[in-house]
């Protein structure tokens, strides 16, 4: 049964280890699982995911694979709980909506041991469908099993959403689906991927304890405590940041702001500059791109070396004068056009990535997309977990 589930983990891409494996079966040879299936399930996440991309895969194969032994069992039957219920017998024919005083009258079964016991005995005796009434897995009922209905303690089955948050359960949850690899993604999840591009050196003052040199100058101290301090570790990667902003990118915003906030936290050399919809001579330290807030490109090539590794971030959405015409900017005559700017800076920076928020499937529908894709020879990744996971492979190469 085990190897059958390794197995199958490898096959959903969840790249488990034998060693990981052996690991999870010497932990289980200790009795660290018990005989609890709760357990083993953390216990078999811990020892077999090491990449937060893959707890969804995980979750999919493990309900898949353990079907009937997920919910409690009775240890004295040691009957198994099936995991399937026939799916007519959830069909929302109708919602049963109730009152403040009628749900006052709805009484509980009596703590979760209870509740599972007898969704075990339901499971056991129902044959057929139910709706409306208050003991069988059904709809539109006061029963503590089943969907639409209301209860203020039961096992949610079959309903899309929770509506009165009294759910002790639901069945067969999955809490990691916003993990996947093509998701787009929250600010911790941004710092997750953000972290490949990291090469840590020890900078500024000695602050911080050196917990082995300390043991080491102690013992040839005699014994005599003789305190060493080292500079803090930090992210020696320097990190150039354009981002544009306004027009198209206005429904990308909050997106965006999440990947600033994840670069912020952790990267100590950033520098971000705003443009928009492509850079040209001028680039703004200011999201208002007023003219006190403007900056010349040159100067920034020149400020910042090569050393630096070049992330831009926006929908290369445009019109195509803006990209391949002199005078095409909207904002302003540049002499120069976009794509010429757009080489110029790639030359300063030969580590760059371009990361697109715009969903993937719409990029060959923008002649501009296509075209900048080929200047960034094909550097355009998607603001996902995956795209941005390449991103920084790619930067550190």
């Amino acid at each position: 049964m085990f190897l059958a589930f390794f197995l199958a983990l490898r096959a959903a891409g969840v790249k488990a280890s034998l060693r990981e494996f052996l690991t999870l079966q010497e932990a289980m040879a200790q009795g660290l699982a018990g005989f609890d299936v709760e357990h083993f399930y953390y216990l078999a996440r811990a020892t077999l995911v090491k990449d937060e991309r893959f707890l969804d895969k995980f979750d999919a194969v493990f309900a898949e694979h353990f079907k009937g032994v997920l919910q409690p069992q009775p240890e004295a039957t040691g009957e198994v709980m099936p995991h399937d219920i026939p799916q007519e017998w959830l069909e929302k024919l109708a919602e049963r909506l109730l009152t403040e005083e009628d749900k006052a009258q709805i009484q509980s079964l009596g703590g979760f041991e209870k509740l599972m016991e007898t969704l075990r005995q339901r499971l056991a005796e129902q044959k057929e469908r139910h709706q409306g009434g208050n003991k069988w897995i059904g709809t539109a009922g006061t029963s503590p099993f089943g969907a639409y209905g209301y209860n203020p303690e039961g096992v949610r089955i079959g309903q899309e959403g929770s509506r009165h948050k009294s759910a002790v359960k639901v069945w067969d949850k999955r809490e990691f689906r916003n993990l996947a690899g093509d998701a787009e993604l929250g600010t911790r999840n941004m710092k997750v991927a953000l972290r490949r591009l990291r090469r840590f050196a020890r900078e500024g003052a000695a602050e911080e304890l050196d917990l082995t040199g300390t043991i080491r100058s102690t013992a040839r101290n005699a014994g005599y405590l003789d305190l060493q301090m080292v500079p803090e570790r930090h992210n020696a990667v320097k990190l150039l940041l354009l981002l544009d902003i306004g027009g198209s990118m206005d429904e990308y915003v909050h997106l965006c702001e999440q990947l600033f906030a994840a670069a912020s936290s952790e990267f100590k050399h950033l520098k971000h500059l705003y443009f928009h919809n492509c850079p040209y001579e001028t680039l703004w330290t200011d999201a208002r791109m007023r003219r006190e807030d403007a900056i010349s490109t040159t100067d920034v090539l020149h400020t910042y070396d090569h050393t630096w590794k070049l992330v831009i971030v926006g929908d290369a959405a445009m019109s195509p004068y803006e990209l391949i015409s002199p005078g095409g900017a909207i904002s302003s005559w540049n002499q120069e056009s976009g794509q010429v700017w757009l080489k110029r800076i790639l030359d300063a920076y030969p580590k760059a990535a371009w990361i697109n928020p715009a969903p993937e499937r719409l990029w060959n529908y923008t002649q501009t997309t296509r075209h900048i894709a080929e200047l960034m020879e094909r550097r355009m990744y998607g603001l996902t977990l995956e795209g941005l996971d390449q991103a920084m492979r790619r930067l550190m190469q």
